[in-house]
């Protein structure tokens, strides 16, 4: 079952609120895997009409720590480590997908593999993801509230 995942104010990849950012809406299959629609501007180009690496690493980064959400939306985890593989310039006003899939669960640690890819599906670039789940008790959830971290509607998911 196709279910969307929150977004926030202000994460660069996800902040529906951050004037600089992607504004990316997530949407995973209950079980190993997430997506998002993706159109990278010229306000985050490396050299002309070319993504910048950064930002591209930032999407995969998202996609695959996003992996850990799939079965239980209140786990949360960190990036530590990401390992980006770049295959392709990515082209600047295209629309992308971001996938990323669950290799391995190991109770705090989960790896995904994410890739960036075209409509024809093309991998444009791909990243290993190690993502070391975060304890949730050392937040208080009025700061996940002032975050905005909830699922916000939209015009459906994208599947």
């Amino acid at each position: 079952m196709i279910q969307k995942q929150p977004n926030s104010h202000l994460c660069f990849i996800c902040g529906l609120e951050n004037p600089f950012g992607l504004h990316l809406h997530f949407y995973d299959n209950g079980d190993d895997e997430v997506w998002a629609d993706v159109t990278i501007g010229q306000n985050h180009q490396g050299f002309p009409g070319v993504a910048h690496g950064g930002v591209v690493a930032a999407i995969l980064d998202e996609a695959g720590g996003r992996v850990m959400m799939t079965r239980n939306g209140q786990r949360m985890g960190m990036t530590a480590k990401l390992d980006v593989r770049y295959r392709q310039p990515v082209p600047l006003d295209t629309p992308l997908r971001v996938v990323g899939r669950r290799i391995k669960d190991r109770g705090r640690l989960v790896s995904a593999h994410a890739e960036l890819r075209t409509p024809a599906g093309q991998v444009l670039a791909e990243a290993e993801v190690l993502s070391a789940e975060i304890d949730l008790t050392q937040l208080a959830m009025d700061d996940l509230d002032r975050a905005g971290w909830r699922v916000y509607p939209d015009s459906g998911p994208a599947a």
